[in-house]
Formats: structure tokens, sequence, C-alpha cells
């Protein structure tokens, strides 16, 4: 015996215009008015997480990030300092968290 699978429901009210817009596009498509918004929201969605969450670079960019990994440069006195205080940090949250109490 098969089990569907849970599905939500999303509703929005449109002005007239926008429904019968959105209904020629379904129909163009070969879609119903449900499954072209689904689609169509769906690509929209994808492309704005892709938008926030994927970094592009250019092949010279890449190639310059690249080599600043393979041949990092040596630590100045500012990124020396911010790894001390990031250090002292580590462990006044370690040990305010490991010996807190009830």
């Amino acid at each position: 015996m098969e089990t569907a699978a849970k599905q939500d429901r999303i509703g929005a009210r449109v002005p007239r215009e926008v429904y019968e817009t959105l209904c020629r596009a379904a129909e163009l498509t070969g879609a119903t008015v449900n499954q072209f918004l689904v689609q169509s929201a769906l690509k929209e969605a994808q492309a704005v997480i892709e938008r926030q969450e994927v970094i592009r670079l250019s092949p010279r960019d890449w190639n310059w990030l690249l080599d600043l990994m393979e041949n990092p440069p040596k630590p100045n006195a500012q990124l020396k300092a911010a790894m001390k205080r990031y250090q002292k940090a580590r462990q006044d949250d370690a040990s305010t968290s490991l010996n807190w109490k009830p």
C-alpha cells in the first residue's frame, strides 16, 4: 500500500489581469495554472538561493584565489593579533560553557 507524500497548500489572490495572464501562459505550456505557478515559483526560488549561496569567479580571479591558497602570504602583525584574540575568545567561551552549572 502506497502512502501519499504530505503536501502543503499555497494560495494567492491576484488581480483579474494577472490571473488571465497566468492562465494563458499555463495553457501555452500545456500545464494547469497550479502546475505553472509551482514550476515558475520553484524555478525562481532556486535562482534566488543560487545567487545567494554560489560565488562565481572569472578565470583570472579563480587563478588568483588558487595561487593565494597554494602560496599564502606570511601572517602580518594584524593577523597575528586577530588570531590571539580569537584563541582567547574560544578559550573564554569554552570555559564558561563547560563549567556552567544550573
